[in-house]
């Protein structure tokens, strides 16, 4: 179940998938497609139509309370994934506690969603289908679980969708609409034949459903269409319409047609569970509905909030402490001293950097790179080794010592730029960096939003001990004024274009020390990557640990 963790959050069998020995040896019907793998554990064989439906009857029993039968030749669904939609309706329609209006378009054999969205939440269905066998089961189904009155089934035309099915509701008000279109256009098409890339694996689940279940003239697009044309004419009979999509292609024309439609409201969403990917797509022509946000959006969002990190452990942070003293810089804790470390690498890369507001424990910095210095160093480092590899080598005189040689290769080899040292596997470092960190933002409220307020109007300075009011200016070292001038650190009134900002927060937690940097602006958070993969490994390189 690869895909579990990205189930919608109420979804019961997100983080407790099936038992499936606890069910084999509750239900006899299910136990006899359970087989025990090589490693010992329960599994089914959902190639296997049989299975699949026991699989289905036997979760809709155990944790709905519901009895239902599904012919081998028509559509027998998944109920984590119709678990997914109905949660997904639920955020739609905002909440659960009052009855609820819905239409199923093309209810199925096994009149699933109807009869978990009324068991679960009382909500009343007209569930519609133009198939006389699954408009058969549908109605025995929903009578022997007692929910007539919640549940009206109705048998309708071909090619009929909201229009005829509305015909005699002419003054109810739905509240949302559901429907599993057919995905497929043809045979091939439903077989894999020329929709399927080659490099997929094939799927690990049999499809199974009738002709018109799966198949419908244009595919999912086409028949999605019909639904959108629908809803052009109905528009605030019902206060959403949606429907669920077997590929993800489908999504940005379908979004286009109701741009082009002027319709206000739209949205979309994933739904995942075991190997199983679907998509969802949903639009209202009423302005007070709430729109929920799009996944992707959710992620962009979590993942611009999250930090990069990484731990220095107690026993690296203690070698640090040491070695800050030794330079010289006075440092009250540990997290002073990592920070004095962290100064004087930022001072040597040139990225400007200033002390910002924070918790009496913690040291935060306010950083602006202006150049990628980071990775320049490692490449002059290559270039210089490449060039004393190409000087013909000239015959030693005999005045010339041995030692003097050492000498003058040690001189070439301890330039400024070696001693910043680039680690390797940049990104995947940083990706690891960035899987570990943690979503929390430590200075207070107040004054970090002080400070990211006056970020984006301003120039940032090098930290400067200068008395307020007069205008920072970085000290010049013995290296960087020997520098030409486009060589040395940038002053605080030159820096109009920078590659990045962003704050680097420096911790307690227990015993060890924790480094953050949280993205603020700039052109690309590959950089900031790069920035923190370098500064980690310029701390753990000191105590033999990168």
């Amino acid at each position: 179940m690869a895909l579990n963790k990205s189930m919608h959050t109420r979804n019961r069998y997100k983080d407790k998938p099936p038992d499936f020995g606890y069910l084999a040896s509750k239900y006899p019907d299910f136990q006899q497609h359970v087989h025990t793998s090589l490693a010992g554990r329960p599994v089914v064989n959902f190639k296997e139509p049989e299975a699949v439906r026991a699989l289905t009857c036997t979760l809709l029993k155990e944790d709905f309370g519901l009895t239902i039968q599904i012919p081998l030749e028509r559509l027998i669904p998944t109920v984590p994934l119709r678990l997914n939609y109905i949660h997904w309706v639920e955020d739609l329609i905002d909440g659960q506690k009052q009855p609820r209006r819905g239409i199923d378009i093309g209810t199925g054999a096994s009149c699933i969603y109807p009869l978990l969205g009324a068991t679960m939440n009382g909500w009343y269905f007209l569930a519609t289908e133009v198939d006389d066998v699954c408009f058969d089961y549908a109605t025995k189904n929903v009578e022997q679980n007692n929910l007539s009155d919640l549940i009206k089934v109705v048998k309708v035309p071909q090619k009929t969708l909201l229009m005829d099915a509305l015909k005699e509701e002419t003054e109810i008000v739905y509240d949302f609409c559901m429907c599993n279109p057919p995905f497929f256009a043809n045979q091939l098409e439903a077989k894999g034949v020329n929709s399927r890339n080659s490099r997929r694996p094939p799927p690990s689940s049999v499809n199974t459903g009738g002709v018109t279940e799966i198949m419908a003239e244009g595919g999912e697009l086409e028949f999605v269409k019909r639904i959108i044309h629908d809803s052009l004419q109905l528009k605030k009979r019902l206060r959403w319409y949606s429907c669920m999509l077997g590929k993800k292609c489908s999504l940005t024309p379908l979004k286009e047609e109701l741009r082009k439609q002027g319709v206000p409201k739209v949205t979309h969403t994933e739904f995942c569970q075991g190997r199983t990917m679907r998509w969802a797509l949903a639009w209202s022509f009423y302005d007070d509905v709430i729109v929920p946000s799009p996944p992707n959006k959710k992620r962009k969002l979590e993942k611009a909030k999250k930090p990069l990190s990484f731990t220095l452990p107690e026993a690296g942070v203690k070698e640090l402490q040491t070695k800050a003293s030794a330079s010289g810089r006075k440092a009250r804790s540990p997290v002073d001293s990592i920070t004095a470390l962290l100064e004087k690498t930022l001072t040597d890369l040139r990225v400007l950097h200033k002390h910002v507001p924070c918790t009496k424990q913690e040291q935060s910095l306010l950083l602006t790179a202006v150049e990628n210095t980071w990775i320049h160093g490692r490449q002059k480092r290559r270039e210089g080794a490449r060039q004393l590899r190409e000087l013909p080598r000239a015959p030693q005189s005999a005045g010339t010592t041995s030692s003097q040689t050492t000498k003058a290769t040690a001189t070439t080899t301890t330039t400024p730029s070696s001693q910043n040292q680039s680690c390797d596997n940049t990104h995947s470092s940083c990706a690891s960096a960035e899987e570990t960190s943690k979503d929390v933002t430590h200075a207070p409220a107040g004054e970090q939003k002080e400070v990211l307020e006056s970020i984006s109007g301003g120039d940032v300075d090098m930290e400067s001990s200068m008395e307020a009011g007069q205008e920072a200016v970085p000290k010049e070292t013995p290296a960087a004024a020997s520098e030409p001038p486009s060589e040395r650190p940038l002053s605080p009134a030159a820096v109009k274009h920078f590659l990045f900002k962003c704050l680097l927060n420096v911790l307690p937690e227990e015993r060890d020390v924790v480094v953050e940097m949280h993205w603020v602006e700039g052109q690309n958070k590959d950089l900031m990557n790069q920035l923190c993969t370098y500064l980690k490994n310029t701390l753990l390189k000191s105590v033999g640990k990168c």
